[in-house]
């Protein structure tokens, strides 16, 4: 609120700006609070001592370093710099304006700072112009930290109440919800919206209950955790105790404030036990199985007929002995061992099963549940013990156990992948040729099939759930005659034939089938081979016939007489042989081309064999490769033999190669062919049938280049070509 009135017109008609720089200091000291004058200007002209005292300084009036205020630095509340020049006092100077309970935040030289509510007008002539402003402030910062510790309290009081534990609701005098927090919220699962403002009648399953709480509340009664039921959303009911007391005004019911505990889970629990206790009971009675009560020694307490007749001993007996008594010597110490951690409290209860005697000498084996029943305190009080008769069960679970692992033993000892499946297509078995075949070892529980993936013959993949085994299964008959390609994770495929056949039981039910997946990956190889082998049988006949007929033709065209006809010709023919036996070794797969160097090279050297060097990666050749540089190698090896280093025991030949990057698909073969220490070379005077035979293989054959020079030291021929051949 302002501090400030409008000054009367004096009988000279002063203005209020020139009353109140006319008049004693004293004046401004009188007035309540801080108070400053600024001229038109916005300089500081006069203020009282107070604001001097709050701004911790006195400005010297006139002194042009304090304009329109006498503090060090002014901010906005939230910390924010605020310059002089455009604070309340300014655009009260410049622009008229009026401020009223403003809070700006005040600076002294010190660094101090306070919160000051300000209350500014501008000071105008008669005419309406502007002389100046006055502002008075006061110091509130004692004001503003009572209201954040309010404001504090109040946040800590609503956090309380929202985010309470437990559920918390505050009902009207008139019945209606008017608050509740989340706690109280999530217990019966609704909206604010849908929760507050209806009235608590609406959601108390009992209306007595009801009724009678807002009565007790109503006369200023307080609950202490009184039982009630309250209808969920979801329409479950909610076991709840609410502790309430009352607010009253003038005598006047105003509302409740009401706890809600929820003890569902409890009250249920407490049912739960009480109906077993009646179950047991009656149960304890009427049961075919053994039930027994005993102490912490053992001592039989309590025992059912069922027990009498399991163990051939009446009741008067068994209430004499204990249960080690009747249990074989071999079992004892397991079930005493269990027992007394029971006793202890270490577990709650345990299961074993044991064998005991009969006083006929016959062995019974017992399935034993064994429980404690507990005082208030939590300690022992005696143990119950179910007893179920398992002897006949045992010894069927044995002869199955031994049929079963006899079954198993037979179906691992087989050579062929066998696997087992129940009626949905889990997998119930698999042998080791199993895990073998599929390259993994599958799951028990994987469905249809032991395989990682699986195709058709024709390469379409096949849905497990589609495979043979599904299909007997899913149509209860035996699959013949199938064939698929199974396919390992590794990415290799096996073709098999499956023989799934579906399993029944005595009463003709389907129980699930078995599967016996044989390889025929050799016998499919062998096919291929032949098929492959017949193939190429065809195309090489045809393909010797016309090679042998060109070296015949070119032969012919360039020899000097029939016996040099004769030479030339059988030492082709030796060399396409060479070549032929090469590959029919690998069945006509390729070859490797270090085998295949040496093959010619050795053969044609002889004993100068010794002066032939071989170098090179791992190269494996196709068949059609091999055969061409067979030709090639061999008119070299002639010529060097007849001519070259090798007719010369101080000659040396080497063979060279290396693979470079060529296509994306295919690498580039280089080799070099040299001679040296052999008589020396000249170029011949005409070309030579070898170089044309050369020529035709490597160029045309292959695509390749042939680069033939006859240098004073030797031979030297470099060839290259593209070959699908890789460096193993």
């Amino acid at each position: 609120m302002s501090n400030i009135e409008e000054f009367p017109a004096s009988s000279r008609r002063l203005t209020e700006f020139e009353a109140l720089t006319a008049a004693a200091p004293s004046v401004l000291d009188a007035i309540p609070g801080a108070v400053y004058l600024c001229d038109q200007d916005g300089w500081l002209v006069r203020y009282n001592s107070e604001a001097a005292e709050l701004w911790g300084q006195n400005p010297s009036v006139g002194d042009t370093r304090h304009r329109f205020c006498g503090s060090h630095a002014l901010f906005l509340p939230d910390g924010t710099p605020l310059a002089h020049d455009v604070c309340p006092m300014a655009i009260a100077v410049f622009a008229g304006t009026s401020t009223r309970n403003a809070e700006v935040v005040m600076e002294r030289p010190d660094g101090s700072r306070f919160t000051a509510l300000v209350n500014i007008r501008a000071l105008k002539d008669h005419d309406g112009r502007i002389q100046g402003a006055i502002n008075c402030f006061q110091d509130i910062s004692a004001h503003k930290e009572l209201e954040e510790t309010i404001k504090q309290k109040n946040d800590d009081l609503e956090d309380f109440f929202e985010n309470s534990a437990i559920g918390l609701h505050i009902v009207g005098g008139d019945g209606i919800i008017q608050r509740a927090n989340k706690a109280e919220l999530a217990l019966l699962g609704y909206t604010a919206d849908e929760y507050v403002g209806r009235h608590i009648v609406e959601f108390h399953v009992d209306a007595p209950v009801i009724g009678d709480i807002l009565h007790k509340l109503s006369c200023g009664e307080k609950l202490d955790r009184y039982p009630a039921r309250l209808l969920a959303k979801d329409g479950s009911i909610k076991q709840v105790l609410i502790t309430s007391n009352s607010r009253f005004e003038d005598g006047k019911f105003i509302s409740t404030r009401c706890f809600t505990t929820d003890v569902t889970d409890l009250r249920e629990a407490e049912m739960a036990r009480r109906e077993s206790d009646d179950r047991l009971a009656a149960t304890y009675d009427a049961a075919t199985i053994g039930i027994a009560e005993a102490d912490q020694d053992g001592r039989l307490l309590r025992v059912n007929d069922a027990l009498c007749r399991m163990l051939g001993r009446s009741r008067e007996e068994l209430l004499n002995m204990t249960f080690f008594d009747y249990t074989q010597e071999a079992d004892r110490q397991e079930d005493g061992a269990l027992y007394a951690r029971q006793i202890a409290g270490e577990i709650d209860n345990y299961a074993l099963r044991k064998r005991a005697m009969r006083p006929d000498g016959t062995t019974v084996y017992l399935d034993v549940y064994s429980s404690s029943v507990l005082d208030a305190a939590g300690g022992f009080r005696y143990g119950v013990r179910v007893l179920q008769d398992v002897t006949a069960a045992k010894l069927l679970a044995d002869r199955i156990r031994e049929s079963e692992q006899h079954l198993r033993d037979l179906l691992e000892a087989l050579p062929a992948a066998v696997y087992t499946t129940d009626a949905t297509g889990r997998i119930t078995f698999f042998n080791n040729a199993a895990i073998e075949m599929s390259g993994r070892t599958p799951q028990i529980g994987d469905m249809w099939c032991v395989t990682w993936r699986l195709y058709n013959t024709d390469g379409t993949l096949l849905p497990h759930d589609q495979c043979p085994m599904a299909v007997a299964l899913k149509e209860n008959r035996a699959v013949r005659g199938a064939e698929a390609i199974a396919e390992r994770p590794d990415g290799t495929r096996i073709p098999f034939i499956p023989y799934p056949t579906p399993l029944h039981d005595a009463e003709g039910r389907l129980i699930g089938a078995i599967n016996m997946l044989v390889d025929i990956t050799e016998r499919k190889q062998a096919e291929n081979r032949q098929r492959l082998l017949i193939d190429e049988l065809n195309h090489r006949v045809k393909n010797t016939l016309a090679t042998v007929q060109s070296l015949a033709g070119q032969t012919a065209r360039h020899a000097d007489s029939l016996e040099d006809f004769s030479d030339r010709f059988e030492a082709r023919l030796l060399a396409l042989s060479r070549a032929h036996d090469l590959l029919t070794r690998r069945h006509w797969e390729g070859a490797f081309l270090d085998a295949l160097a040496g093959e010619v090279l050795s053969a044609m050297a002889g004993n100068a064999a010794r002066q032939v060097e071989i170098d090179g990666p791992v190269v494996d050749l196709d068949s059609r490769t091999a055969l061409s540089l067979t030709m090639v190698l061999n008119e070299l090896a002639t010529n060097a033999i007849k001519y070259g280093a090798l007719s010369s025991q101080a000659g040396m030949l080497s063979l060279s190669w290396r693979l470079e990057e060529g296509s994306e698909r295919h690498p580039k073969l280089i080799l070099d062919w040299r001679e040296r220490g052999g008589p020396p070379v000249a170029p011949p005077t005409r070309r030579g049938n070898g170089s044309r035979l050369m020529e035709r293989c490597i160029e045309r054959d292959l695509g390749g280049e042939l680069d033939l020079a006859y240098e004073p030291l030797g031979v030297v021929c470099r060839m290259s070509f593209a070959t699908g051949a890789g460096q193993v």
